[in-house]
């Protein structure tokens, strides 16, 4: 038996209340880097350990810093006067039954290849220094791998809620149209480097967008001024099509900027990332792993990226909260919002957590004793089948950031 707990949450639904906060770092943001590359290593790593061993061993490489180098930009073309530092940490299994293999090469290997395919303007070669800190994993936790059953490597709670509301969608969707290769074909000059922070007040949408500019495509700070608002136009545009019915929208760009102030008042950079000489970047700190940070919803404190897809529950718990809130609010009526917790315990079964818990946010002519067995059915069906959905993290299918 599975402890599960259906009950009914007396709460606002997020989008009736009067104000919605909602962030997401796209691509190039220094955070955003190091979770997906931290995830890459991880997909890279799995296939690894199946090929060699036949089998997912111990590791849990969620501890990634990336050091912002030193970069001197400038209109027309800027100079990068010290190259980033990439530090990749905690531990893995180099070596198992007589067999090794080379964690750092395949570390460093799915980094380049991830920079090189995401990051116009990065030379992997060049522009950053890898520094392999990975060790070898604790006796205990890697002594979970060798037992019948794998159970949960963490004692950790997760949650996850459905649906998006339509701020976190159009958050979501914007940093990843500015970040589509038909935007950069008509504006190279936005780089990678998004932060779109939307705030909704009642029914009129504020987004807050910080762009880099990449200064080889800027001739004057006129150049600049210009092609920023045929920018700010293009987004407007875009998110007025999207149909979100809101009342009023309005798109701030890079509100730093100062045209008195010649080059140090734009957002100008050689490659198109702060990353290159001014923010550093975390593991865990990016986005969640439906895409956004949404202030007015409960979240999990665990990163997902770089974690085991086998008995890590701060990547499993976490993704699983998601997957099952989104199925029981496709599947079941009556619903407004759905919240589910997942609490592990070290050592317990993936499939029979401490506890399982879904929120139901009713509809105003529904009661929750109506849809409880149709929702426990769900969840019992879910964790009943968890090597499928761990066998699917895996291989990838599911993103973290």
């Amino acid at each position: 038996m599975r402890n599960i707990v259906i009950e009914n949450l007396i709460k606002t639904p997020v989008e009736k209340q009067q104000v919605e906060l909602v962030e997401r770092k796209g691509r190039g943001h220094p955070d955003f880097i190091c979770d997906a590359i931290m995830e890459d290593i991880s997909l890279n790593l799995n296939k690894e350990y199946l090929l060699t061993f036949g089998k997912i061993l111990h590791y849990n490489i969620d501890k990634s810093f990336l050091v912002a180098g030193q970069s001197t930009p400038k209109i027309g073309g800027g100079t990068i006067d010290e190259p980033m530092k990439l530090i990749f940490g905690d531990r893995a299994t180099y070596e198992y039954q007589g067999k090794k293999i080379d964690i750092e090469e395949i570390a460093i290997s799915a980094a380049k290849r991830w920079l090189k395919e995401n990051l116009r303007f990065i030379d992997p070669e060049k522009h950053i220094i890898f520094q392999n800190e990975i060790k070898t994993g604790s006796p205990e936790l890697t002594d979970i791998f060798q037992r019948e059953k794998i159970g949960a490597n963490d004692t950790s709670v997760a949650v996850g809620y459905a649906p998006m509301s339509r701020t976190e969608q159009i958050v979501k969707e914007t940093e990843e149209y500015i970040n589509a290769k038909e935007f950069k074909k008509i504006f190279p000059e936005c780089g990678e480097d998004i932060k779109v922070m939307g705030m909704r007040k009642n029914n009129s949408l504020t987004l807050t967008i910080a762009m880099a500019f990449v200064d080889r495509f800027v001739k004057s700070p006129q150049t600049y001024f210009d092609r920023k608002k045929e920018i700010s136009t293009a987004l407007l545009k875009f998110v007025e099509n999207k149909r979100a019915a809101f009342d009023e929208i309005k798109i701030d760009l890079n509100t730093l900027d100062d045209p008195k102030r010649g080059e140090g008042g734009l957002y100008l950079t050689v490659l198109g990332t702060s990353a290159e000489g001014g923010d550093c970047g975390q593991v865990g700190r990016g986005n969640k792993v439906n895409g956004v940070i949404a202030l007015n919803r409960p979240m999990s404190t665990e990163a997902a990226a770089g974690k085991n897809p086998i008995a890590h529950v701060g990547k499993i718990y976490n993704i699983l909260s998601y997957h099952l809130a989104n199925k029981i609010y496709s599947n079941v009526s009556g619903l407004q919002e759905v919240y589910v917790w997942l609490l592990s315990q070290i050592g317990a079964p993936l499939d029979k957590p401490l506890i399982a818990s879904a929120q139901l946010v009713m509809a105003d002519d529904v009661r929750v004793k109506k849809v409880k067995e149709d929702v426990k059915k769900i969840i019992d069906k879910q964790l009943e089948n968890i090597t499928e959905f761990t066998d699917r993290l895996a291989r990838g299918e599911f993103p973290v950031c």
